[in-house]
């Protein structure tokens, strides 16, 4: 057994201060409202901390110099990093990419979730951020990979999907989240196929005007990428893709909480409007994410290049963040108004409920003690998954 002892403990309505977390065979035993020292337990002073449910991240292409698409053990390499950062699960994400690619980037979701290593974040079913989005609205995806669902070539150029449909359908169980646009030709249609196939669909990327949105919501679309990034804008008559992922209670919405990509004040307006329970805090890390400003790296096999604000393409285009879930969280703590609470519930308590992770992302009893101890500066001091320290930082107190 251990015990998380003195830290301020982020339960699903409170925080509970100077309380005891105990785990033990992999699970939250108890959770204790004073100082807990139980015979034979491996006392840890966590004094002054936070302790929070382990981060699970829906939307991240990289982190460390690793990007999902670079081949080889990426996704493998980027759960190992992410454990440094509180991250206990994350849905590997891809960007628009060959159907080969895409064919090779899931053979390895499907190696890590089957070998999962034990000190690594959880390997989920990947996000694919995917082929079929707006020519438009791409941001910094391929040209050359977009797709629509529609047979024969669209007015754009656009390829039917076929090809890519295909590689989805071979790899179905490591296929969580496909973002698509649904005004694009058979939009709607795909939403159905894919939402009757089990995938959850995820809107973005996207021009659709705020009917289409409502329909590809009635169709089964239950979630929305990046909030208010590369989609309509919402205006008085006009509320487009986000003022209908807005209205909507039954869509749940990624924020990317770096106050860059979606300023402060307006992200604190969203949290306010739709509630943290249906607010995922996100990163959209690329392999830039952990790296120093003015590093280079790859989103996708292009270069990108790490400035203080984000992630570029070579043409300046924004292609992502450098952000970390325990930088999220602070920013929901600090900039966005939010309770240790709050930002609880949106790293963690939403993403979990949204993808039917039972007995994820909270601090109760009997949930699976997956877990991560931060300092008043949000700093990781020590990462738990399944109730086993997986990480822990240099500058962790010692043990009673």
């Amino acid at each position: 057994m251990i015990a998380l002892m003195g830290g301020d403990l982020v339960l699903p309505d409170r925080m509970l201060t100077e309380g005891t977390l105990l785990l033990d065979r992999g699970r939250i035993e108890a959770v204790e409202a004073t100082r807990v020292e139980p015979a034979g337990a491996r006392i840890i002073d966590v004094t002054g901390c936070y302790v929070v449910p382990g981060f699970i991240d829906v939307h991240v292409h990289g982190v460390d110099g690793y990007d999902t698409l670079d081949g080889g053990h990426s996704v493998g390499h980027i759960a190992a990093a992410l454990v440094r950062y509180g991250v206990t699960a994350f849905c590997p994400t891809s960007v628009a990419c060959g159907p080969d690619d895409l064919r090779t980037f899931l053979g390895q979701v499907r190696q890590a979730r089957v070998e999962p290593d034990a000190r690594a974040a959880r390997v989920l079913p990947a996000h694919l951020e995917s082929n079929f989005i707006s020519p438009d609205y791409r941001g910094a995806q391929p040209a050359s990979c977009l797709r629509t669902a529609a047979a024969g070539t669209s007015d754009n150029g656009a390829y039917s999907g076929r090809d890519v449909l295909d590689a989805i359908e071979r790899a179905r169980p490591d296929v969580g989240i496909v973002t698509l646009a649904p005004e694009l030709p058979g939009g709607i249609d795909l939403i159905r196929a894919l939402v009757s196939a089990g995938h959850r669909v995820s809107l973005g990327h996207s021009g659709a005007d705020f009917e289409t949105a409502v329909a590809a919501i009635e169709a089964g679309a239950r979630h929305a990428t990046h909030l208010f990034n590369r989609m309509t804008p919402i205006t008085h008559r006009a509320p487009g893709l986000a003022g209908a992922v807005l209205a909507r209670e039954d869509v749940a919405a990624e924020l990317i909480c770096d106050g860059f990509h979606v300023h402060p004040a307006v992200s604190q307006m969203a949290i306010a409007a739709k509630g943290p329970s249906r607010m995922m805090a996100i990163t959209d890390a690329t392999a830039g994410a952990g790296l120093p400003v003015g590093s280079s790296a790859r989103l996708g096999g292009r270069p990108i290049h790490v400035r203080h604000e984000a992630a570029f393409l070579d043409d300046g285009t924004l292609a992502g963040s450098t952000l970390t879930m325990n930088r999220a969280f602070g920013s929901i703590v600090t900039r966005f108004g939010g309770s240790p609470v709050d930002a609880a519930v949106m790293c963690s308590t939403t993403p979990a409920r949204e993808l039917g992770l039972a007995g994820f992302g909270v601090l109760v009893e009997g949930a699976t003690a997956d877990l991560a101890v931060l300092d008043r500066g949000f700093e990781v001091i020590r990462t738990f998954i399944a109730g086993q320290e997986v990480w822990v930082n240099s500058a962790a107190r010692a043990d009673v």
